[in-house]
């Protein structure tokens, strides 16, 4: 099982296009979902190898530290405009799934923790499958219509204004 040039290969934008990057960061999130559910396999039929140790830290490190700063980004830039632009119920929706895949993840990340340090641990299918489902559904719904009405408007210093931010708040 390859985790690593799978992952992290990926379109090359950068925080001056922020939608861009937002969506840019779905395709990652996507070879993570993949990553979680091959895994996930790979366990049942091969036990905690060196490949699932691998691959479990790999699942964990996204989900761990890129997912909750693409959350918090849509959080700031996103879901606010769509309020603004009468879209109150679609972002309510996606802050309600933020919230849902923070609580599975929550659920899905101690047994990962336990398969990087090559323990067995149970992971139960239906649970892989409701957050793959969960984010799979989510990300087509902001691909699809979220982030071209949070952006619609939006000119040159005010997308450079949200890249910045966005940048700062991954240094610190």
């Amino acid at each position: 099982m390859s985790s690593r040039a799978v992952l992290h290969a990926g379109p090359a934008v950068g925080f001056d296009q922020p939608f861009e990057m937002l969506s840019a960061c779905h395709e990652r999130v996507r070879r993570s979902l993949d990553l979680l559910a091959r895994l996930h396999a790979h366990v049942g039929q091969h036990g905690v190898d060196s490949q699932a140790r691998e691959a479990a830290a790999d699942v964990l490190r996204y989900f761990d530290l890129a997912g909750p700063a693409h959350h918090e980004d849509e959080e700031r830039h996103v879901l606010p405009r769509l309020r603004g632009a009468g879209l109150a119920a679609l972002a309510e929706r996606l802050h309600a799934e933020h919230t849902q895949m923070t609580r599975l993840w929550a659920l899905l990340r101690e047994p990962l923790m336990a398969w990087t340090r090559g323990e067995a641990a149970p992971l139960d299918a239906a649970l892989v499958h409701d957050y793959v489902s969960l984010y799979e559904a989510h990300l087509a719904v902001e691909d699809g219509q979220g982030f071209a009405a949070a952006r619609a408007g939006l000119d040159g210093p005010a997308l450079a204004a949200i890249g910045r931010e966005m940048a700062a708040r991954r240094i610190t």
